[in-house]
């Protein structure tokens, strides 16, 4: 087990908070668009300001931002956003994309669900099925999203393109890279909305299993995405930094960092098999460990109440001080 360094508690609160400043603004574009002034402007400013906590050190950035949203106070669908944007800029580097296509992927997993931003805080929480009103405004919000974006004086067509195809479901006629811009984007954020919904426990279904999870991005049906859940795999991981995790000796880690190995991370063990928290996190490496492995991830409400604030902070100052450039950090966009 790794001895702790010193501890630097106050960088990790402070990249913590902007973080939460970063959700907190997108959450008020979200919900109240109307009421944003000069929305195109403030989108992009989010964009910069996610691309900067992102830039410094990736794995810490994603354990900051998972953490984030799995205790998240503004509700689901910011954190979800917040999420699938972080995810396709990394996916946009992975295939390379020409400034213009990146810049229209990220900014419509910011603003793809911007048509049901309520409805989908409230499915979140609920624990039947949707009702048929429901489906239907499920349905629709793609169509609805671009029409109050277009509301929103938002002019972009590939960014509203890729809005409106998000739910994106026909056979591809062409290879990814071969597509139309629009459909190759579309295709590329329904993987990532997929993704981060998979890993996103909610009240009436508990996280999926590795082996479903696989099937989901890597099956028969994500040909309609053309490979790009593998891409996504061996970008960020099946679990990334952040995602609270079951192993199967019954014991509950958060995952660290990433290794070559899409199922074998780099992980803390918090609590042991009768949910009691160990004297100090368990750091290990599953490349190490053969007889470990992740049976499913964990919502936060199935592991916070176990664990007190100092084991938490911990960590977070642990991948703050593996990153010195992070300290660097201590402005959003536009203030420095």
């Amino acid at each position: 087990m790794r001895r702790y360094a010193a501890m630097d508690y106050d960088t990790y609160e402070d990249l913590q908070g902007l973080w939460a400043d970063l959700e907190a603004a997108l959450a008020l574009v979200l919900t109240h668009p109307a009421q944003v002034g000069n929305f195109e402007a403030k989108v992009l400013q989010l964009d910069a300001w996610l691309q900067e906590l992102l830039a410094h050190d990736r794995d810490a950035g994603l354990y900051l931002m998972y953490q984030l949203a799995s205790s998240s106070h503004t509700g689901y669908s910011a954190a979800h956003a917040l999420v699938c944007a972080a995810l396709s800029h990394i996916l946009a580097g992975t295939y390379h994309l020409p400034p213009q296509e990146r810049d229209a992927l990220v900014r419509a997993a910011l603003t793809m669900n911007i048509g049901m931003t309520q409805l989908h805080d409230q499915l979140a929480l609920q624990r039947e099925r949707p009702s048929a009103a429901q489906q239907e405004a499920i349905r629709m919000h793609p169509v609805e999203g671009r029409r109050l974006l277009e509301r929103m004086q938002i002019t972009n067509g590939l960014w509203l393109d890729v809005v409106t195809l998000h739910h994106i479901n026909t056979p591809p006629q062409l290879p990814l890279l071969q597509q139309q811009a629009a459909e190759r984007l579309a295709r590329l954020l329904a993987t990532v909305d997929r993704y981060a919904a998979m890993i996103s426990p909610r009240r009436r279904r508990a996280g999926r299993s590795v082996a479903e999870s696989v099937h989901v991005i890597t099956g028969p049906s994500s040909q309609l995405y053309q490979k790009a859940g593998e891409a996504l795999l061996h970008s960020v991981g099946m679990y990334p930094p952040g995602v609270f995790i079951a192993l199967n000796d019954e014991t509950t880690a958060v995952v660290m960092r990433r290794t070559a190995q899409p199922h074998q991370p780099q992980i803390a063990k918090l609590l042991d098999a009768r949910k009691l928290p160990f004297a100090q996190p368990q750091i290990l490496l599953l490349t190490q460990e053969p007889q470990l492995r992740i049976t499913h991830s964990l919502s936060s409400s199935e592991v916070r109440p176990f664990l007190d604030t100092q084991s938490l902070l911990h960590l977070g100052a642990l991948m703050t001080n593996s990153t010195p450039s992070f300290q660097q950090i201590t402005q959003t966009p536009g203030q420095a």
